[in-house]
């Protein structure tokens, strides 16, 4: 990475809510966001964004006839990176938009595939294949904010929004493009997504006080909750004066899997991922690390074994958000730089409440953040503000 990169804006959509002073607070209280939601079938534990919120992308939808069509995924995409833009003093439309999600238009396939089923004639619905093609959700984020600059679309499992924050830095740096919308968009909230998780034993079967126990080492059960947010980040090349952050540098890896479902012991890839970012600098510089950590016994374990291999020992403050919000999937690599941005902005370390003696930073200056997915594609970004 030959520069660095300026994040001008930033903004999201979950269970924390839709206003960055809202997320910041709900941040700074030790409760979870995460509720018993009944399914057809049965009933999980999930994430989701709450009424009041629901009312303002209701009030977005209303703008155009088509966009009540669309599955969720693309029209929470649409709705933050519309926010996030609005907060820039943007003029020029030749805007670079890169969008992901893991799953996809998950609601809209799953209500097809349903009507496809009953049609005895074999007969699918006319808008069955545009509205749930993945590069759907880029191209109407550039329909509704009218650029005309590249527009790209993917999913790379959970690190799929990190992946697209990746994009728009090399974009940038190409001098390809001046400015970026990057960010990643998740609404899986389905049962037959949930059953998915459960048929691999990842998901929490705990209703307790914290259903998702994301960095407790003694937990003896899986606890993965799923939830739905997106967000998208506005970028430019260099260090502008108005950047509410900056992503000083990045690290990516892919490693060869054992399991399909899981990373190596040691987590090879983000051993890879975070030397990458942090080559040239001095990892005592890094004050924080996000990590990944889904909840799961393995993923959280070889999450740390590989920041510890990293950090030589000397292990800096390390924490999650997936305790609070669930694991937002493709969205989630984001929604943890979004956390970066906002303990450093606010110079406050937000700890999980069910850890006993948490290290705590002596000063918050540098984050790094991670993420990964199944197929082991790991990315970790350096920041600070």
């Amino acid at each position: 990475m030959k520069c660095q990169i300026s994040i001008m804006s930033m903004s999201s959509v979950s269970a924390l809510g839709s206003n960055q002073d809202a997320i910041w607070n709900n941040y700074l209280k030790p409760n979870h966001l995460l509720k018993l939601k009944k399914f057809d079938k049965f009933e999980a534990i999930v994430s989701e964004i709450d009424n009041t919120v629901q009312k303002e992308i209701d009030a977005f939808i209303s703008k155009d006839i088509k966009y009540r069509k669309l599955d969720r995924s693309v029209v929470l995409a649409m709705f933050v990176a519309d926010k996030s833009v609005s907060k820039t003093i943007w003029k020029d439309k030749d805007i670079g938009i890169n969008f992901g999600s893991s799953r996809g238009a998950t609601s809209l396939f799953e209500k097809y595939y349903e009507s496809y089923k009953n049609h005895k004639d074999g007969t699918a619905e006319t808008l069955s294949s545009p509205t749930t093609t993945l590069g759907n959700i880029s191209s109407w984020v550039a329909h509704d904010l009218k650029t005309n600059g590249p527009t790209i679309s993917h999913s790379i499992t959970c690190s799929t929004a990190m992946h697209s924050i990746l994009n728009a830095v090399a974009w940038l740096g190409s001098g390809m493009s001046r400015q970026f919308v990057a960010g990643g968009s998740e609404a899986a909230n389905t049962g037959f997504t949930i059953a998915q998780m459960k048929a691999l034993k990842v998901y929490s079967q705990s209703n307790d006080e914290f259903p998702c126990k994301s960095l407790d080492f003694t937990k003896t059960k899986n606890t993965m909750v799923i939830g739905e947010a997106a967000i998208a980040f506005c970028m430019e090349k260099g260090i502008q004066k108005d950047a509410i952050a900056y992503i000083n540098a990045v690290g990516y890896a892919t490693e060869v899997l054992t399991h399909g479902t899981s990373i190596s012991t040691e987590a090879i890839c983000f051993q890879d991922s975070m030397k990458m970012a942090l080559e040239g600098s001095d990892i005592e510089d890094v004050d924080i690390v996000v990590m990944h950590a889904p909840g799961t016994i393995k993923g959280d374990s070889s999450e740390y074994k590989a920041i510890d291999k990293v950090f030589e020992g000397n292990m800096p403050a390390i924490t999650s958000n997936k305790w609070k919000i669930g694991h937002t999937l493709g969205s989630s690599g984001t929604m943890s730089l979004e956390f970066a941005i906002m303990m450093l902005t606010n110079q406050k370390f937000i700890d999980i409440p069910y850890l006993d003696n948490q290290k705590q930073p002596n000063k918050i200056k540098n984050i790094l953040v991670n993420s990964v997915g199944f197929g082991g594609n790991a990315v970790s970004l350096l920041v600070s503000v």
